[in-house]
Parts: C-alpha cells; sequence; structure tokens
C-alpha cells in the first residue's frame, strides 16, 4: 500500500498535542486495513523521522438514529505512533 494511502491526516486534539510536546508521541488517522509496519514505513517516509514504536485503536462506528431509521458509521483506526528524542514532526 502506497504511504499517502496508509496515512490520512495527523488528528490534533488536546490530548494529542499534549502526547506531542511531553512524550514525542504523535496520533494520525490511518487506512483501517494498514498494519504496524506499514503504518512506521510510511511515517518513515512521509516525515523523514526514526519510528520508536507504533500502537493501534480500532474505534468502532457511531450507530446514529436518522429519520429512515438507524444509520451506523465506519470504524475508524487511528495509529499512535512515537519518534526518536532527536527528531520532531512540524505538523503546522
Amino acid at each position: 500500500m502506497e504511504a499517502t494511502r496508509v496515512i490520512h491526516k495527523p488528528l490534533v486534539t488536546e490530548k494529542s498535542t499534549y502526547m506531542s510536546t511531553e512524550t514525542n508521541r504523535y496520533t494520525f488517522a490511518v487506512d483501517r486495513r494498514a498494519t504496524k509496519p506499514q503504518i512506521r514505513k510510511a511515517i518513515e517516509e512521509i516525515y523523514s523521522v526514526r519510528v520508536v514504536a507504533v500502537a493501534t485503536q480500532t474505534r468502532p462506528g457511531k450507530t446514529r438514529r436518522r429519520k429512515y431509521g438507524y444509520v451506523t458509521s465506519s470504524p475508524t483506526k487511528r495509529a499512535i505512533v512515537k519518534i526518536h528524542a532527536d527528531d520532531r514532526i512540524e505538523l503546522f
């Protein structure tokens, strides 16, 4: 899988901003079918950093009520990537 298809976007939240400054961990929305080695390779290729560890979370889709019944959104996957202490990713 191409690196640009593996990584969808960086997730910028209050918690992820704190993690990036304090513990050098960055959060990304990734393709649901992507594996940890593919995520590691894509991050190293796109951002030119050394990846130390990758943790993933598969979040279930939410069920929402519509006027014609219930609809379930697609599940999503996020990756929390720890990079080497000497490296930084400039998201903005």
